[in-house]
């Protein structure tokens, strides 16, 4: 049986604002109109919260002003689980909430490089990267839909991502990620060879697969590379924009297997995902099941229905930058901290406001006006060190631009991506603080644990369009 949950009965709740934060009256029972175990502290009416504190609005201001936006729905197909293979990689429900996924189609705990470029997609550009975020749950008098997970396929999953991670693979320098500008008379001819660059990688993959040994596919693999490079390089310096690094080093790839090896070769920000998190692991080295998943996907305390965004926008911007190069494949981005209460306050951000106020950003709750809905704004670091795509922590290979939109010293801009999204949650839930995002046990539903992640699959050709589309000031939708 699905668990059920309730809300308050008897007297309507009544939100008065008091030094701007909100308190709720309730006769009857004091824990009656809890969602969650949600503190009324944490909201806010959005009236009372400052204008003009939303840095993202002034950064829209400075440099390159084009932008891109994806469509990859909003999560119509139900794609949820408690996974994060970015953080807690091979952990099943090891984000002890659960997460809302658009983009890549596979997306769970034993995700890799092979298995996200394998899987089909919900955006209708063909995007594969993952965009992930913590469900909001209100409560209901109805019984909660009882979806019962298809464990048969997820062991199937299970399975492909282990012979995925065992398996040798190519890793290839990003070439797109090299590029600093690409005029539009290049576009072509760019976008063609790294189309390429992407078919020989797979191709050398599929060799690996069949038992070919690894040096042999890495020779003629560098030789197939090479033509394509050449040519890019010759396109961009005819067009005034030389390739800085060496073509004959970008054709140069190396194998990776069992997540050690690679381009890297063992340094401080390679086979950071490896090994998981060991604290969540089973002595026999499986991954451990956690307590508290029922029917409903409700983890833990993480209880109640399920709200599914009326509006989702992914939008890439130049976050304030004149210009911005790509990103690499495969990159991997936090925005947030979901353990805010334990790792402190400083990689909070607030991401919460409403609908007409978007030029006021709090990390509480907010209760908006009839006829405004409840938003969270997710703008992800973009300052990118040029070598790494994840670090140890996850956060120091990607950091934030300063509010003029420079990156630190050694590091490069990158699109900036913003997910923006949208609720239809009833203005008197609103009113009793009966809505509440998933957290960890430990931050009791803190808005300020609000999160966001992203792994970038793109090919290098809609990489390399994604930042033409921002550095000449265009707008984009795909």
């Amino acid at each position: 049986m699905a668990r059920r949950t309730k809300v308050a009965t008897g007297a309507t709740a009544l939100a008065l604002a008091v030094g701007g934060i909100v308190v709720v009256n309730t006769t009857g029972t004091p824990d009656a109109a809890r969602a969650d175990g949600a503190d009324k502290s944490f909201f806010i009416d959005i009236t009372k919260v400052p204008r003009g504190n939303n840095v993202n609005l002034d950064l829209a201001k400075r440099g390159a002003r084009g932008t891109f936006t994806v469509d990859c729905g909003r999560n119509e197909n139900g794609h949820f689980n408690g996974d994060n293979f970015i953080a807690q990689p091979g952990v099943r429900n090891g984000a002890e909430h659960l997460h809302d996924y658009v983009g890549n189609l596979s997306t769970n705990a034993d995700s890799n490089n092979k298995s996200l470029l394998r899987a089909g997609t919900t955006c209708k550009n063909g995007d594969k990267s993952a965009y992930f975020w913590p469900v909001i749950r209100i409560n209901t008098e109805e019984e909660e839909a009882n979806e019962a997970a298809n464990e048969e396929k997820l062991a199937a999953d299970r399975v492909d991502a282990a012979k995925d991670e065992a398996g040798a693979q190519v890793d290839c320098p990003d070439v797109a990620s090299e590029l600093e500008e690409v005029p539009d008379q290049a576009m072509p001819a760019v976008d063609e060879n790294l189309d390429k660059l992407d078919r020989e990688s797979e191709n050398a993959n599929n060799q690996l697969a069949q038992g070919k040994q690894a040096a042999q596919v890495l020779d003629e693999l560098k030789n197939k590379r090479k033509p394509s490079i050449q040519q890019i390089g010759d396109t961009m310096r005819q067009a005034g924009k030389p390739v800085a690094k060496n073509e004959d080093q970008l054709a140069s790839c190396a194998v990776k297997q069992n997540g050690k090896g690679g381009l890297d070769n063992g340094g401080d920000n390679s086979n950071v995902n490896a090994a998981g998190d060991a604290e969540k692991k089973k002595a026999d080295g499986n991954a451990a099941d956690l307590p508290g998943v029922n029917d409903n996907n409700e983890i833990g305390d993480n209880e109640g229905e399920i709200q599914r965004a009326e509006k989702v926008d992914l939008t890439f911007t130049s976050g304030g930058a004149r210009r911005v190069v790509a990103m690499p494949k495969f990159l991997r981005v936090l925005y947030g901290d979901a353990k805010q209460s334990t790792n402190g306050p400083a990689n909070a951000r607030p991401s919460w406001t409403c609908t007409g106020f978007e030029d006021r950003l709090t990390e509480l709750y907010p209760i908006c006006p009839r006829g405004s809905k409840v938003t969270r704004i997710h703008s992800f670091p973009n300052c990118w060190d040029g070598k790494n795509t994840d670090s140890a922590n996850h956060r120091t290979h990607i950091v934030f631009s300063d509010r003029n939109g420079k990156c630190p010293r050694g590091f490069k801009n990158v699109p900036q991506l913003r997910i923006t999204l949208v609720y239809d949650i009833p203005a008197d839930i609103q009113a009793a603080g009966q809505y509440a995002v998933d957290a960890f046990a430990q931050e009791k539903h803190n808005p300020r644990s609000d999160h966001d992640d992203f792994a970038n699959v793109m090919s290098q050709r809609l990489m390399n369009q994604l930042v033409k589309c921002i550095n000449s000031g265009k707008r984009c939708r795909q």
